[in-house]
C-alpha cells in the first residue's frame, strides 16, 4: 500500500493538484484518505514527495496558517495553480486526471 501511494503521489504533475482521497483510490484503497496523510506526514522526506501536490477533497489546503499553509500555497503558486479564495484551488483547473497506469 505505501509504495503505491508513494508512485502515485511521486507522479502527480507541476502545475496540478490531487486530493488525498483520490490518491487512496488511484492506489486501491477507497476509504484510504488517512493513511496518504500518514505517508506523507512520515515520508515526505526520505522519499522527496511534493507533498504540497495534495489538498483536501473541498479543494482546499488543509494544513492551517500556523502549520505550513502560507507556504503551500507559495509553492502551488510558483508551479502556476491559481487560487479561487485565500487557500481554495480552482479544481477544474489544476485537478490532475491521474490513473493506474502511472
Amino acid at each position: 500500500m505505501t509504495a503505491e501511494i508513494i508512485k502515485i503521489i511521486k507522479s502527480i504533475p507541476k502545475g496540478k493538484v490531487a486530493t488525498y482521497g483520490q490518491v487512496a483510490r488511484l492506489a486501491g484503497y477507497a476509504n484510504g484518505a488517512r493513511q496518504v496523510v500518514r505517508i506523507l506526514h512520515t515520508c515526505t522526506d526520505k522519499y522527496d514527495l511534493p507533498w504540497h501536490r495534495v489538498i483536501n477533497a473541498k479543494g482546499e489546503i488543509a494544513l492551517s496558517i500556523y502549520n505550513g499553509a502560507d507556504e503551500q500555497k507559495a509553492m502551488l503558486e510558483a508551479e502556476g495553480i491559481t487560487f479561487i479564495s485565500e487557500y481554495k484551488i480552482d479544481l477544474k483547473k489544476h485537478m490532475w486526471q491521474g490513473n493506474k497506469q502511472v
